[in-house]
């Protein structure tokens, strides 16, 4: 179980990674451009690492 919770961010530890303001990351979520996300029972929202990853690398720049 402890890996499995290593690869579950909190929304707090994503906004400190991707530096962008909770209301903004919030905004993205509800639009659809934000990562894929989990809500828990308990209202907590956590992200997979791997979906972090996998929607961040939509931005990356290739050079022509």
């Amino acid at each position: 179980m402890a890996t499995r919770a290593k690869n579950m961010l909190t929304i707090a530890e994503v906004l400190d990674e991707i530096d962008v303001p909770k209301s903004t990351f919030y905004r993205w979520l509800h639009t659809g451009r934000g990562p894929k996300s989990l809500k828990l029972p308990n209202g907590k929202r956590k992200i997979r690492r791997t979906d972090l990853d996998t929607w961040l690398s939509t931005f990356e720049n290739t050079a022509a």
